[in-house]
């Protein structure tokens, strides 16, 4: 993460754990490079959890609308807080998944995925963004949330890199309805 500027541009230092991420059975390692058309659905997510606790995990990518002009960093793509133990399913989902869609020409995207425990239940105030409108997913920060919240620093974490393909333009139709 620190190699590739996810620290500090998303989080002041990488999480103690790797995160498993799974597109449909491509892995996400480090910054490895997947297309949108790979990364298009939902990922499987798995960390060592404690079945006791509860999560938040998030996917951002700092570097709309490109990593050389960030005005939009962080847009978030995923959101879900009051994970129990490590089931997604019945968190509670602040911003549906919006798959990996970086404009044409912009090179390739961070897409980092966080988790990070709670102390407690969460009872947040945030709007609850549909996966069919961008609306109020730019200008958000990971590290503002986790502050706003305090649950700290994140504990596990994983990042890929993509940049647009021909299925960009159908994630850029369904946003637009």
């Amino acid at each position: 993460m620190e190699k590739h500027g996810v620290v500090p541009d998303v989080i002041s230092r990488a999480p103690a754990q790797k995160l498993k991420v799974t597109f449909g059975g491509k892995e996400v390692d480090d910054g490895n490079i997947l297309t949108p058309t790979q990364v298009k659905n939902q990922p499987s997510v798995e960390w060592n959890a404690d079945p006791n606790s509860y999560y938040t995990l998030c996917m951002t990518d700092p570097d709309a609308p490109s990593r050389e002009n960030p005005k939009f960093r962080e847009w978030h793509h995923w959101l879900v807080v009051n994970i129990p133990g490590n089931d997604i399913t019945k968190g509670e989902v602040l911003s549906e998944f919006i798959s990996s869609a970086p404009p044409k020409g912009a090179g390739l995207h961070r897409y980092v995925l966080l988790v990070y425990k709670q102390n407690d239940k969460l009872s947040c105030n945030e709007p609850r963004l549909k996966n069919n409108s961008g609306k109020n997913r730019g200008k958000f920060s990971i590290s503002k949330f986790a502050k706003k919240y305090k649950i700290g620093d994140p504990m596990f974490g994983n990042f890929y890199q993509a940049e647009w393909d021909d299925y960009v333009p159908k994630v850029y139709a369904k946003l637009s309805n």
